[in-house]
């Protein structure tokens, strides 16, 4: 029988995308991450997600090119107007344009938002590897820590926090206001992140190229870092895209409160905090942030749910 793929039998045809010269070598493996960006540029809710948090990260570093208007701009002969074509959102009780406030406060909304996250992945994140990679009693004793902290339900927690580092009478500075949400925040919600970096590391440290760093004496920080980190972050980043909206949510909820941010700082929790004795009256000074606030955390919701997916092979 004649070979079809010898000298003068029928050459092969190679199908789309198959390397035709030899000297061009198989494709390159792409990384988890490789592939998680290519199943993310896929899929329409992680564009329409990441166009939304792009716009709302763009309006927090210039607010001045969405609205001329200052957020303390006041104009009490315009108090309680609807909106329309000079205030697109209208005015509040007090005459503020409900539209420059809403553009203004984006950016403390989104500053506790991201410190808040940072900070708690940080911390979880590390109390989370170093008891899983020790295991034994450092992680009955880390994991015990951390059993404290998550029991506590989260608004109690918060005003007990919040009100004994903050008097009443005091009047502290913008800095100090947002350092003190974010911080009882962090406080509140890092053993989730400390949870899921624990489980991560629990397998990591079983796999063969941790043992033989092991066994070829690489110190712990080599391991830790090197080695267990970088496997393991994964799962941490995508709650940290949920946990960003998530503490915007709670920012709005302790501003509700009266026990977060607080005039003169101007967030989208302070807004609905203003706005929620004036609701049936003056309903738009309520329903604008609170759309904000709705459309934001919900972006971060959507993102986070598609990067889980697009890390996660079993679900593609």
């Amino acid at each position: 029988m004649t070979d079809p793929n010898a000298a003068g039998g029928l050459s092969h045809v190679g199908e789309p995308g198959e390397a035709k010269n030899p000297a061009d070598g198989p494709h390159k493996p792409r990384s988890l991450w490789g592939d998680a960006w290519r199943e993310l540029r896929r899929k329409p809710l992680f564009i329409l997600s990441g166009v939304i948090i792009v716009l709302v990260v763009v309006i927090a570093i210039a607010p001045d090119l969405f609205s001329s208007r200052a957020a303390g701009f006041s104009d009490l002969n315009h108090a309680n107007e609807g909106p329309s074509a000079d205030a697109w959102f209208g005015y509040d009780n007090q005459g503020y344009d409900v539209y420059a406030r809403t553009i203004h406060g984006t950016r403390a909304s989104l500053l506790v938002g991201l410190f808040a996250t940072l900070l708690t992945v940080l911390i979880g994140s590390l109390v989370g590897i170093i008891a899983g990679y020790y295991g034994r009693w450092v992680d009955s004793l880390l994991s015990r820590f951390g059993d404290i902290f998550a029991g506590l339900p989260f608004v109690l927690g918060a005003i007990v926090i919040l009100t004994t580092f903050n008097a009443p009478d005091s009047n502290p500075s913008e800095f100090r206001i947002i350092a003190q949400v974010v911080g009882s925040i962090a406080v509140l919600t890092w053993p989730v992140a400390m949870r899921i970096m624990r489980s991560a590391t629990l397998v990591a440290k079983q796999l063969d190229y941790v043992k033989a760093a092991r066994g070829l004496g690489a110190s712990t920080f080599r391991i830790v870092f090197r080695h267990l980190l970088p496997n393991t972050i994964a799962p941490v980043l995508v709650y940290a895209t949920i946990a960003l909206g998530a503490a915007i949510g709670a920012e709005a909820t302790l501003a509700y409160l009266g026990i977060g941010i607080r005039s003169p700082v101007v967030s989208w929790g302070v807004e609905i905090s203003d706005a929620r004795d004036y609701f049936q009256n003056v309903p738009h000074m309520l329903l604008f942030p609170a759309g904000f606030v709705t459309i934001t955390v919900l972006a971060f919701v959507m993102l986070g749910d598609a990067v889980r997916q697009a890390l996660d092979p079993k679900a593609r």
